[in-house]
């Protein structure tokens, strides 16, 4: 467990908690398979179940979900807490290669292991638009090539204390009808397990906004509307993620200043109206990583940055060290988690991640060795 010492925390609620006094949620139940800092909750719904809810017009209409937590920060000098390994450095290879290298390019190849999340608010009417988000992910190397690496607050709910509901991940999304109608040729993969960091769902500690989602077997959906106007899902089964699409590598304890893709599918707003992505496409940011500031509003105290004008909808898309453009692997060192605006000119310009630590390590070893059907 971190060491360092807890404050008061200032959840996005709005209400003030002393943190290290309060149990387990009881929308979160962890797992007798994990340690003790690691929380694992099974998702509310069959794969069937959560794919079929996605119809085409559902996904179109999502909003991000860091719209409703409005997870931007200004300003701010960095913070000398920022980047501390806790132990040795550490790492895992890629899987896949995702099908092969690719020919050498002057321009990134996106990789195919990225994607969009999407899922439905705790408790909330699911047929309500209101409760219909989505972020952004990546497949990660696990024993079973069933793991989803992603931002904590894209799969656990700070105002309710729970997990989403019909939690599905669409890798190599793009541009809308292509998730439909049989043309993803990847799949649809819906959550079986949730692995975050206790920190997080209870303590709201943003230094900990880190997930891996466990996913069945994928199905590719094509849709069709009935005569009765009502949209209606064929399902065939795809297989295990990481056989389709590969897996990304994953590195903890390295240095601060690191060389950085990061991959998303930003579409929300700036501060100042701008909107300057649809959501509809990956998109990529390249930058080297520096400490962040403190950001007492999230417990922010070691979060690593760049450069990149994402916005909202890129959270819990993957920070890819290494990566290789022939082959569009690396190693997934951090997830897009808060857009920052440093130079207060209502512009966010730069993207940070939690540091990826030895906690980091053992959310992920608990996620990666979890089977599932």
């Amino acid at each position: 467990m971190n060491s360092r010492a807890r404050r008061l925390t200032i959840p996005l609620t709005g209400a003030l908690l002393v943190t290290g006094v309060i149990g387990a949620t009881s929308g979160a139940q962890a797992s007798a398979s994990s340690p003790g800092d690691v929380v694992s909750s099974s998702a509310s719904e069959t794969p069937v179940e959560a794919t079929s809810f996605w119809s085409p017009e559902r996904m179109r209409r999502a909003t991000d979900a860091s719209r409703d937590l409005d997870l931007s920060v200004k300003g701010g000098t960095a913070s000398k807490a920022a980047g501390r390994p806790d132990g040795k450095a550490g790492s895992v290879p890629p899987i896949g290669q995702e099908g092969g290298k690719t020919a050498k390019s002057k321009s990134v190849n996106l990789p195919n292991t990225v994607g969009r999340v999407f899922f439905t608010l705790p408790g909330a009417n699911p047929a309500d638009p209101k409760s219909w988000k989505y972020c952004s992910g990546s497949s990660i190397q696990g024993k079973y090539h069933n793991l989803v690496a992603t931002s904590a607050h894209c799969v656990y709910d700070v105002k309710t204390d729970k997990f989403y509901d019909n939690w599905v991940f669409i890798p190599s999304y793009w541009d809308g009808d292509q998730a439909w109608n049989g043309k993803n040729p990847y799949g649809i993969y819906a959550a079986k397990w949730f692995n975050a960091h206790d920190d997080f769902v209870v303590k709201e500690d943003y230094d900990f906004d880190y997930a891996f989602v466990n996913v069945s077997s994928g199905y590719k959906v094509s849709w069709e509307k009935g005569s009765d106007g009502k949209w209606k899902p064929t399902i065939k089964n795809v297989g295990r993620l990481g056989d389709n699409v590969g897996g990304q590598g994953f590195a903890w304890n390295q240095k601060v200043k690191n060389d950085i893709f990061s991959f998303g599918y930003p579409a929300g707003l700036h501060p100042d109206g701008d909107k300057p992505f649809s959501g509809r496409t990956m998109k990529w940011c390249y930058g080297t990583a520096a400490a962040m500031p403190a950001a007492p509003q999230y417990n922010i105290q070691e979060h690593l940055g760049f450069k990149c004008a994402f916005t909202a909808g890129a959270s819990g898309g993957p920070w890819l060290l290494k990566y290789k453009n022939s082959t569009r692997t690396g190693y997934i060192n951090g997830v897009n988690s808060v857009a920052w605006d440093t130079d207060k000119n209502d512009r966010y310009d730069r993207i940070s991640s939690p540091y990826f630590n030895t906690d980091t390590y053992k959310v992920y070893k608990a996620a990666a060795n979890r089977w599932t059907k």
